[in-house]
């Protein structure tokens, strides 16, 4: 049964809120600006693409787990919590705040590889949604349309699509807790070729294409 348990409910939003100051602290740092006057700017628009990433990407690995039978529930890792929140300050961002614990029997490789695929597959087509969305609103503001308007959305979108495009790439590197170990054992040249895309739009978000 597609259940979200309360418990869940609370473990997503407290991992939600982390990973979006993570991101935004990242940002801030990156951009100099670490200030009072600039994080609760910047915080609002990470939160869209950090909340549609991180949360759809957990919930695609509970229910693809559920999809084949197995008990699939998402719980909060304390300590990748805190490393979220330390690791911007040097430069980088560490994004496992909590996984998707999964029970049953005679798991194949397969379904595990699937399984796993589904969390970076869901940050793929966000991050390919937000940049269609970039490039749309970019037309728009040539056209006229208020500014304020099209730059906030188009800075949105712009977020959006370099948040999933890592999210995408860091799930799949090939550690024993992230889901590329899982699909490479299952599937290696699918794995190559998710990477490889992932890495290119990563790329591209931080070249400013």
């Amino acid at each position: 049964m597609f259940k979200v348990t309360s418990r869940e409910i609370r473990d997503l939003i407290i991992s939600f809120i982390v990973i979006s100051v993570a991101f935004s602290i990242l940002y801030a740092r990156n951009s100099g600006e670490i200030n009072a006057e600039f994080l609760p700017t910047i915080l609002p628009m990470v939160m869209v693409g950090v909340g549609l990433g991180f949360i759809l990407h957990e919930l695609a690995h509970k229910f693809t787990a559920i999809h084949y039978g197995y008990w699939a529930e998402f719980r909060m890792w304390f300590p990748g919590l805190v490393i979220a929140l330390i690791s911007p300050m040097f430069g980088f961002i560490f994004a496992a705040p909590g996984a998707v614990y999964i029970n049953g029997e005679y798991m194949s490789d397969k379904e595990n590889g699937i399984i796993s695929l589904s969390g970076p597959v869901t940050n793929i087509i966000l991050a390919l949604l937000f940049f269609v969305g970039s490039s749309t609103l970019a037309g728009m503001a040539i056209s006229g349309t208020t500014f304020e308007t099209i730059q906030l959305a188009y800075t949105i979108c712009n977020l959006g699509f370099g948040i999933n495009a890592f999210l995408a790439l860091f799930n799949l590197v090939p550690f024993s807790v992230l889901d590329g170990a899982k699909i490479i054992r299952w599937n290696p040249v699918i794995w190559l070729i998710t990477i490889a895309i992932a890495g290119i739009m990563t790329y591209i978000s931080f070249i400013g294409l």
